[in-house]
Formats: C-alpha cells, structure tokens, sequence
C-alpha cells in the first residue's frame, strides 16, 4: 500500500505542530496555492498531451505521427504520471510487497504499450494519477477538525513570576502558577478562574458556537478562546495532562483503532490482489489451449484490461476514508469516538442504560422548597439551618448555603456529625439536630407526618427538641433531558434503562418524568455493572452504558460502548470511556448514533459500488466485451465515487 494511503490508516498528527505558529497569513496563502499547482503539474501536462495526441490520431492530421514518433510522443505524455507510480511499485518489491495497485498499473500500462496501445496506457495511468489526486484532497480535507483542534493548541503562556507575566512555552508551567489570558488569546493550560469573571469560545473543544460564561472559581479549560477583558487563571493541571492535550492524543489513537470492516477489507486486498494477477496470467495463455484461432495479443489484452479493473484502490481508499469522515464529522458535532470499532458498534446497540446524576441532571442540588413551624420566621429558621451546615462539606449543605437569608447571621458550635443520619450542634445557645428523619427518630423527636409522601431529598431540623421544619433538596433536570430520551427512541433504540446511586423514589420519579421504560435507584457502583452484565448477557442485546465517568468507571469499561457525559472535566472519562460527549448534553447520545448509522450506510454503499460495477466490467473484458477505457471508469472512476460519497459525511447535518 502506498504511503499516502498507509497515512490515512495511521494519520500522524505530530506532523503539523505548530505548523501555523510562525506563518504570515497572506505568504501562507502563496505558498498553499504554488504547492498545489506543482502537485497537479504533472497531471494536467499529461493530460494535454493526451488530448492532442487522440486528436492527432483521430483526424490523421499528422502523416509523420506514427512509428517512433508516436511511441516517443505518448511515452513523453506517460512519464509524468507513470514514472512515480513505477518507481513506487519497485520500492515495493524490494521490499518483499509484490502484489501493490502500483505494480498492477505499472503491468498493465507497460503491457498496453507492448502491444502498441498507447493511448489506452497513457489515459489508465492518468486517471489513476487523478485518482490519488482526489483522494490525497479528500484525506486532506477529512484531516481539517484534527488541524482545527492543533489550531487551537496554545503555544505560549504568559506566567507571573518575579513580579512580572512573562511569556513561556506552556510546557514549563506547573501546578498552581497564575497565568494571565488576554482578549482574543487561547488558554494555556487548565485551571480555575481567580478573575470575577469571563467568556470563553468552546467551540473547538465542545462543537458549541455559543459563548461559555465562566465565574470566579470555576473551571477554565486549555484551548478556550478568551472573548471579554484581561483574566487570571490559576493552573490545576500540567500542559500534558490538560483537557485539549488528552483529546488530540485520544484523536490521534482513534484512527489507530481500525472497524472489524476495515481490518477484513485490508487482508481481503492482501489476499484478492496476487489472486487476480494470476487469474490474468491465466487469462493470457490458457485459452490458447482451448480456442481455435488463438491470438496472444487479443488474449493479453483482455487480460490488461483484466488487471485494471480488479485494483482494489476504490475499496482501500474509500472505505478508511469513510470512517475517518465518520470521526471528524463526531468531533465536530462535540463527539469524540475513541476509534472507528466504536462507530460500527454504536450502530448496533438496541439498549441504552443511563445514570441519572450528571447525565439527565445538572448534578448540581438546590432548595427546591421551606417549611418552617410558626415558632420562627423561615429567615430565623433557614439561619439556624445554614450555620450548622457551614460545618459540613456535603453538597446538600452547599446547595442550603446559596440560600440568600436576612437577619443576622448565627454561629454554630460544638458541632459533631452523627454518621448517615447527619449534625447535632449549639446555635444561640439552644440545641439543634439536622439530618435526616433517622436522627429524629433516634432523638425522639416527633415529626410532621407530611414529610411520609415526600420524594425528594429532606433536610429535617430540630430546635431544643421541638421539630423546627424542613427543606427539600432537588437535582434540577438538563434543559435537553426530554428532547434527548425522544430523540434516543426516535433512533430506534428499543429499552432505556436508568440506573442510579440515588434513592429509589427520586429515581423513579425523574424516571416517571422522562418516560424511561424501567429504573432502579440505591445502587452502588457494582450493583450497577451486575445490572448491565445481566442485560448483556440477554440474547441479542448490545448496550450503551451514559454515566459521569468517575464513580461509574466500572460500568462503562463493561458495557459493549462507554458514553461520558462532561468528558472535559473528568479524566477518568477520557481513561475509560468508548466515546466521549464534550459538552455535556444527552441529547448529543442521539447524534452519536445517527454518526454512526451514517458512516456505516456510506462505507457499505462504497463495498456494494466497487464490487458491483468491477465484477460487471471484469466479466465483460473476459468475454472481449470491454475495452481499456471500461476498465478506466470500473477502476478510476468507481475510486473516485467512491471517495465523493465518502467526503459526504464532513458535509453532513444531522437534526436534533
């Protein structure tokens, strides 16, 4: 196989770093477009030299233009195209590889000029010459979300050090430096934002074009473009092992991980193509054992064209070209799949099973609702309630701080935590209890029997052993949960499952809200893998496993396609999962599939095309019902279908 189609297999992205960093815009632009005239010279000059030659040869309007005249003429016009594919063809038998597409364009283009069919030699080699052409812009062009990721790589970093912000590679940053982000410039590394604020493009890291606003203390990650005013960020992550390095390396590896379709197809070309040069050695001198009137030079020319329709080219450049248009296309969409085994598989699940917490919801508690008994105004009471839970670090407790209360505040002490039942304190010199309904019980403390009915999470408060009231805590739902569920459905998935570390009444009450078909709640993270490993283990069943990617790493490494939601701010998501949804929305899970649906249909379209129009034409140029040129369209022009309909996939829109 050729260099140019080993590197669409195995597509190094080291080769452009930095490509970009030190380039002027408009010499940039020259030197691209010089490059590629020069790179379609040799073509376009053997074309003209075709043309003329068949017009010559037509209107016999040349007497001279024949014997060697001719020979030399159409030799002239071979050269350029030719010669390279030879001298390819020969470093290929040096190298142990007889059986190339080089080496059978080399035979059957030498072998039509044996027998004094120049220009039939000359058009094969230059079709397939154009052939390359296309297919070197199509792998180009599949290469452009890969380089647009490389576009965002930051190559400087400004870092306070000595008093001053100083301009460094971003490599020699460590762990807790204050770097500085300027208007229009890229973040460096990962971090968290010391500013008061900011708004950052995403796009290339999420497939989102709409502007993230980021506040103090949340997280920054490399690659975001800042849009508004001079920022701080305070580092948490070495260049390395930042969000924007993890994705190019898991890119780059994507391509390495071939589909069961690639694989067999390359061993099929390794198998089919000695195979056919020994059909065609046959095709030559077999019949002459056979057929009355034999002639060796009709028969070497079926066998010629023979050669050239069987190339497999339209097979080994479209269908690695399809898959790696299916992972662009994802990327692109805020998708990344982990290889093209992952984009076959994704069209094969039939059962989706997702956690609730991060996936469906916000992950993210707030109160949802007050009671208070008419011993204390709610302002009292929430006062009371939040100075006991400033103690704790639960995120029920940092949901209760956020609400906004008036008055002057109260300062808990001698607070001690009662284990899974929750805090017992002194707040104004009077005892207070908070937690759930177990540490009233076990303080016999008489509560409202109301709170029986309630689903969500409770808070319950005691005051000097009188029930003060209570709040509810609820996860708020994605802005995209009910679109995402219908969308999943509308796909033709046939069970959605949730499986969560809640309790089971919340579960089944967003599970209720979602039209989810079954749900479990309570589950640690092992209850949830033996849930999936019996679904497994049912006949005909292929499952989708969406969680966080953190206390759900086990389930997605045993699921047939790991899905994470939020991949840029968990590592252990980019670690375990098979694809990873940037930014965090689960109605992209629906999009993932329609990917994948629609790589697969375009990769099978391109098998159906080349098999059918070859073996049709390979047929006719054994029966002499064909010519060379047949062969050219069999063989060149089904290569360039085929990869047409490949680049399809990087125009593609899928609706949500």
């Amino acid at each position: 196989m050729s260099k140019k189609k080993r590197n669409l297999r195995d597509i190094n992205i080291e080769e452009h770093k930095g490509e970009h960093a030190h380039d002027d815009g408009h010499k940039h632009s020259s030197s691209e477009r010089i490059s590629k005239f020069k790179t379609y010279l040799p073509a376009i000059f053997s074309f003209v030299m075709l043309i003329v030659g068949i017009t010559i040869d037509y209107f016999d309007a040349l007497p001279y233009f024949k014997d060697w005249i001719r020979i030399v003429y159409y030799t002239a016009a071979y050269l350029p195209v030719g010669f390279p594919v030879i001298k390819e063809g020969w470093n290929s038998i040096k190298n142990g590889d007889f059986f190339t597409e080089f080496f059978l364009m080399s035979i059957a283009t030498l072998g039509a000029f044996a027998i004094g069919e120049y220009p039939e030699g000359v058009a094969v080699m230059l079709f397939y010459a154009v052939g390359e052409l296309f297919q070197n812009a199509a792998v180009n062009r599949a290469k452009g979300n890969i380089k647009a990721l490389l576009d965002v790589r930051p190559n400087e970093a400004l870092v306070f050090r000595d008093g001053e912000f100083i301009s460094v590679n971003p490599e020699t940053v460590a762990i807790g430096e204050k770097i500085q982000v300027r208007v229009g410039e890229k973040v460096p590394l990962d971090g968290m934002l010391l500013s008061e604020k900011g708004s950052f493009n995403t796009a290339a890291l999420t497939g989102e074009s709409k502007p993230d606003t980021i506040a103090k203390d949340e997280k920054v990650f490399a690659g975001s473009i800042n849009l508004d005013g001079v920022i701080e960020v305070e580092t948490t992550k070495e260049f390395k092992d930042s969000s924007i390095a993890r994705i190019l390396d898991m890119v780059q590896n994507a391509t390495a991980r071939k589909s069961k379709t690639e694989l067999f197809i390359r061993k099929f070309a390794r198998i089919y193509t000695p195979i056919v040069v020994f059909l065609a050695i046959g095709l030559t001198f077999l019949p002459y054992f056979f057929v009355d009137g034999y002639v060796f030079r009709e028969w070497l020319y079926r066998a010629l064209i023979f050669l050239v329709i069987s190339c497999p080219c339209a097979l080994v450049i479209s269908i690695p070209l399809g898959y790696f248009g299916g992972l662009g296309a994802a990327s692109r969409n805020g998708i990344l799949f982990k290889g093209a085994s992952f984009l076959d598989t994704m069209t094969k699940v039939n059962t989706v099973v997702m956690d609730k917490t991060g996936t469906v919801t916000k992950g993210v508690f707030k109160i949802k609702g007050v009671v208070n008994s008419s011993a204390f105004t709610e302002a009292e009471f929430m006062q009371y309630l939040m100075s006991m839970e400033e103690q704790s670090t639960h995120p029920i407790a940092k949901a209760i701080l956020e609400y906004k209360a008036e008055g002057a505040d109260f300062e808990a002490t001698e607070v001690s935590e009662v284990a899974g039942k929750g805090l017992k304190g002194t707040v104004n010199g009077k005892t207070v209890l908070v937690g759930n309904k177990a540490l009233m019980t076990s303080n016999k403390i008489e509560v409202n029997s109301q709170t029986d009915g309630i689903v969500e999470s409770i808070v319950m408060v005691a005051i000097d052993g009188k029930f003060a009231g209570y709040v509810t805590i609820a996860d708020e739902l994605k802005a995209d949960a009910h679109q995402a569920i219908k969308q999943i459905r509308e796909s033709g998935i046939s069970k959605i499952i949730m499986l969560s570390g809640d309790k089971d009444s919340i579960t089944q009450q967003i599970a209720k809200e979602l039209k989810i078909d079954w749900a479990k709640g309570g589950l640690l993270p092992e209850d949830k893998l033996n849930e999936v490993e019996k679904l497994k283990k049912q006949l005909d069943t292929k499952v989708a496993f969406i969680g966080d990617g953190i206390n759900d790493a086990p389930v997605l490494a045993a699921s047939d396609v790991g899905i994470a939601m939020g991949g840029l701010g968990s590592d252990v998501a980019i670690e375990t999962a098979d694809v990873i949804i940037q930014n965090d929305q689960p109605s992209k899970i629906a999009r993932a599939i329609q990917i994948g649906r629609s790589t697969r249909r375009i990769v099978w379209q391109n098998i159906g095309l080349a098999f059918g129009v070859k073996v049709l034409v390979m047929a006719l140029g054994a029966f002499g019902m064909a010519t060379m040129w047949e062969a050219v369209f069999a063989d060149v022009g089904v290569a360039l279908l085929a990869i047409l309909n490949a680049i399809r996939l990087q125009k593609m829109v899928w609706h949500s």
